[in-house]
């Protein structure tokens, strides 16, 4: 093989790491996991028995901060929430309602969604705490049992 063959072989390998390289940066090797979602919550741990009195506060907060956009068995200014406990992880249902800006822009399956052109209006912060997430969680997952 000539020099200027051997150079150009170099060349192409070389592109070709940083072409590799970039995209495991850009998409992230071992980062963010797209079914987890973006915002504060990790890990969600839940009981067998679903805890009514959670139930009771998730519903008393979804009624005044979440009902007119969502309803569980049709669809509003969001999507229908009928089954979203079987559709979605824990955390990803409460990042979403914790964070849905950046959800909205990063997320992997929240951006499809908003991308779609079904919902054209997007999800804004309701001012809700990671325990007030906690109960809409539970009054969903009471829902879809």
């Amino acid at each position: 093989m000539s020099e200027m063959k051997k150079n150009k072989t170099k060349h192409v390998i070389l592109i070709f790491a940083v072409l590799i390289t970039s995209f495991i940066i850009i998409n992230g090797c071992g980062g963010e996991d797209p079914e987890l979602g973006i915002g504060p919550v990790k890990e969600v741990k839940l009981e067998p028995q679903i805890n009514q009195e959670l139930v009771t506060k998730g519903k008393g907060i979804f009624d005044v901060k979440c009902a007119t956009c969502h309803k569980f068995d049709e669809k509003l200014v969001g999507p229908p929430l009928k089954d979203v406990t079987k559709r979605r992880k824990p955390e990803w249902i409460m990042n979403q309602i914790l964070n849905p800006e950046q959800m909205i822009k990063e997320n992997m399956i929240a951006k499809t969604m908003a991308m779609s052109g079904q919902y054209p209006t997007p999800m804004t912060f309701q001012n809700v705490t990671i325990d007030d997430a906690r109960a809409i969680l539970e009054y969903f997952r009471n829902n879809d049992k």
